[in-house]
């Protein structure tokens, strides 16, 4: 019943909102690039966000974001001794700026900043030993640029690339390859 209502409310909330609404919600699809530990390791599998535009500074929109994730390790360990997944579930806050071309009326360049978490979950086993519910989390600064293209007044698709920076424990080594994500993320919005 509560689900009938939540659903319910959506609908009515979306036809309320004028075609100029500051909210967007988005669903894309993450791609890890680059030679690192989750370029080589990880596949995408979802990525769902939702951007705010609470001000306007001559042509560029000023707001807030907010995307989460889901990637999953695709490495399988072929002798028995490993029999374990890993998923990673991504949350990205940002404070985004987006450029508003009066020629190109239909094209949105966009940049943002903010920070990630990266929250690693073990389900499985691992030399007989169940390593389930073990989790460890990494963050730092992140980086997006991006530009989405108006299908309709209220659809767009868009593609973004998000560059993270983590913070690595002492544990690890700070290199490239275990401290730098690389995401390429390829979706559909609607205005609400």
């Amino acid at each position: 019943m509560k689900q009938k209502l939540l659903a319910l409310l959506l609908i009515l909330s979306i036809k309320s909102f004028s075609q100029d609404s500051k909210l967007t919600i988005e669903m894309h699809y993450p791609i890890p690039i680059d030679q690192n530990f989750i370029g080589k390791s990880y596949n995408g599998i979802i990525d769902i966000g939702a951007k705010y535009r609470f001000s306007e500074i001559k042509n560029i929109n000023i707001g807030a974001s907010i995307n989460g994730g889901i990637l999953v390790n695709n490495t399988n360990d072929n002798n028995g001794n490993q029999d374990f997944k890993v998923k990673s579930y991504l949350i990205q806050p940002k404070i985004f700026a987006e450029l508003k071309i009066k020629s190109i009326s239909k094209l949105h360049p966009s940049i943002g900043f903010g920070y990630t978490f990266m929250v690693f979950d073990v389900s499985g086993t691992n030399n007989g030993f169940d390593v389930s519910g073990s989790s460890k989390t990494e963050s730092g600064i992140n980086a997006n640029f991006g530009v989405a293209y108006d299908v309709t007044s209220k659809i767009f698709i868009d593609i973004q690339y998000d560059y993270v920076k983590l913070n690595v424990d002492k544990e690890i080594p700070n290199t490239t390859f275990n401290s730098e994500v690389n995401l390429l993320k390829v979706g559909l919005g609607f205005r609400i």
